[in-house]
């Protein structure tokens, strides 16, 4: 969710770090001066690349355990199974459904972008999978919004951080599952409708 305050690893990336550093810059940008810092562009590292690189390609990816008796989908994403602590944990390519369970309006927000966001929807959800997520609902007026109603993911590039040669940095943020709500969709999100093929085995995994 990008709040400026959620996510950790794949799924709370802001919480108390120092601004992501930015892709180069070309000569005529430098001319610009230099940029205001951002909180909005998550940290990749090894293990959370696979998540994005998916979310990229228009994929939400979340971690199921795989040890006898447990079978835990969870999110944020971890290397182990917040329930029975197995590490025979694996990406799983998720539905993209969820039912809102509960939102809240953002109106002051000073960590930049967001200040150039407000209002927007910060919300949690309940993954059709079973994890809960925090992310933000968008495209929906704040007057229609129900707890429990069904929704699917959407993903937002985040305009300005990709790195040249890498797939698109995007970010996941969920909207009314009958898009039936576009007279209120902010102009600056530009959502894709997630595609919920299965990714491809991973190697060792057995196909599951």
């Amino acid at each position: 969710m990008e709040t400026g305050a959620e996510y950790k690893g794949a799924g709370e990336l802001h919480a108390n770090r120092p601004p992501a550093s930015l892709p180069p810059r070309s000569a005529t940008s430098r001319s610009a001066g230099p940029r205001a810092p951002r909180f909005d562009i998550p940290e990749v590292d090894a293990f959370t690349r696979p998540y994005w690189e998916a979310a990229g390609r228009g994929r939400l990816l979340i971690r199921r355990c795989r040890a006898a008796g447990c079978g835990l989908a969870h999110h944020y994403p971890r290397e182990f199974c917040p329930r029975c602590w197995s590490e025979d944990v694996v990406w799983e390519a998720a539905s993209g459904r969820a039912v809102l369970y509960t939102w809240s309006v953002v109106h002051v927000n000073d960590l930049p972008p967001f200040g150039g966001r407000v209002p927007y929807t910060a919300a949690v959800v309940d993954l059709a999978e079973g994890p809960r997520m925090m992310t933000e609902v968008v495209g929906c007026a704040e007057s229609r919004l129900r707890i429990g109603m069904a929704l699917t993911v959407r993903f937002r590039e985040l305009e300005g951080a990709r790195t040249e040669g890498e797939p698109p940095l995007c970010i996941p943020v969920f909207g009314v599952a009958s898009d039936a709500s576009p007279d209120t969709a902010p102009d600056a999100v530009t959502a894709r409708a997630a595609r919920s093929s299965s990714l491809p085995p991973q190697e060792g995994d057995g196909g599951s």
